[in-house]
């Protein structure tokens, strides 16, 4: 059971600040940060349900900006892939012990910030054709997969979209538009295999003030604060949580 007390917002809050500031002002990609974090003192399942609504909340925002600016082919090949990713998810949730999703969680976090520092080296390229649309339902499907289990399907999805090489505004709003139908798509799974709680809901309906907060400093700090800094804070911070979470699973 989840205690809403000052130790709980003490991680709480800068979590979802935290994400609010990657989705208003850092093109939210490491907005599942707070996933990981609240790991830490939560269950994986309390962790991720807590973060699905204030996430969708957040969205909203993104969606009204990118309006009708996103490839819907693309983006609906993803959506329909992901639907068999999040199935997947729901299962294995229902019959693997919590310490399994933990590993899980951790993995996805360490291996984000592996997949952001290849990418970096250039050792991670795109493809140098088009992928099919085969391709684009196999990598929708790890999408939905990722994140189900904690809210991280960017890396999967990105696979597919920078095949496809669209101008900046066209993959941010496709990437927009593909994660809000993944995090509606969430909901009822959520709810059918219990990640979804009375306190967690309650919990999310005094977080709203700091989501807001959050989304708005990120959108001030994208004109004052350096990318590089932000995300090597980011990338530093899930490696250590990630790392921790890893080691909890695997010594229980």
């Amino acid at each position: 059971m989840m205690t809403l007390d000052l130790s709980f917002y003490l991680f709480a809050i800068p979590a979802v600040l935290f994400a609010g500031m990657s989705k208003g002002g850092f093109g939210s990609a490491a907005a599942f940060a707070a996933t990981p974090f609240l790991a830490l003192i939560l269950t994986p399942g309390q962790a991720v349900g807590l973060m699905l609504p204030l996430l969708m909340v957040m969205d909203v925002t993104a969606v009204k900006v990118f309006w009708r600016k996103w490839d819907l082919h693309v983006a609906g090949v993803l959506i329909l892939g992901a639907i068999p990713g999040i199935v997947i998810g729901a299962l294995l949730y229902g019959i693997a012990d919590p310490s399994v999703f933990k590993l899980l969680i951790g993995i996805v976090a360490v291996g984000f910030v592996l997949w952001q520092l290849a990418k970096a080296r250039r050792w991670i390229k795109p493809p140098k054709a088009e992928l099919g649309t085969g391709a684009g339902l196999f990598w929708g499907a790890v999408t939905g997969f990722t994140s189900f289990i904690s809210h991280a399907g960017g890396p999967p999805a990105a696979v597919y979209m920078l095949s496809k090489r669209m101008d900046k505004t066209t993959y941010q709003a496709s990437s927009v538009l593909t994660f809000w139908a993944v995090n509606l798509m969430k909901v009822v799974p959520y709810g059918f295999v219990g990640i979804f709680s009375k306190e967690t809901l309650i919990a999310d309906l005094t977080l709203i003030p700091a989501a807001v907060v959050g989304v708005l400093c990120g959108a001030w700090m994208h004109h004052k604060v350096p990318e590089r800094l932000f995300f090597g804070l980011a990338y530093v911070f899930l490696v250590l949580t990630g790392t921790k979470l890893i080691w909890e699973a695997l010594a229980g």
